[in-house]
């Protein structure tokens, strides 16, 4: 399979999506945070739109990372910049697919912990949800930087397709 120079559309838009997704996820925690807090103390939980509304985004990013999964061990990606550090493609390597596994991981740990009523897996969850904010924030450093300073062409293959 040779290199492609960009992204293709699918790809992109899933990119996209599953950013837009995870965003309201983060915004809808509170529903799904305030009914298994009352599910931990023994109370009746409120099954607000709220938590359907979270419950319905984790399983969404599932399909769409897997998706996404596919598609990229299909077509493949684009490769670093020649002039890239090899630290650099490391690191970004590493962050790729960290955020990967993070969002297949949190979604099932999520799942599990709702649906299975196990705290453990609620607290893998609940960390695991800063660790790819983290991740997150990193990867939009990088991109930024690759664009103002280095002025590379890697945020832009994942903007629009080259033909």
């Amino acid at each position: 399979m040779t290199s492609p120079t960009s992204y293709s559309l699918p790809q992109i838009a899933l990119h996209w999506v599953v950013a837009v997704v995870i965003a309201a996820q983060y915004l809808l925690d509170d529903g799904i945070g305030e009914a298994w807090h009352a599910v931990r103390d023994g109370l009746a939980p409120t099954y607000g739109p709220l938590v359907l509304a979270h419950i319905v985004g984790g399983v969404l990013v599932l399909a769409l990372v897997a998706w996404r999964l596919g598609l990229r061990l299909r077509h493949g990606a684009p490769p670093p910049p020649e002039d890239e550090h090899p630290a650099l493609q490391k690191a970004a390597k590493a962050t790729h697919w960290a955020l990967y596994a993070l969002l297949i991981i949190l979604p099932v740990s999520g799942l599990v912990a709702w649906f299975g009523g196990i705290r453990d897996a609620a607290e893998v969850h609940e960390i695991l949800t800063n660790v790819l904010l983290g991740l997150v924030g990193l990867h939009v450093a990088a991109a930024l930087f690759h664009h103002f300073v280095l002025k590379s062409e890697v945020m832009r293959r994942m903007v629009r397709p080259t033909a």
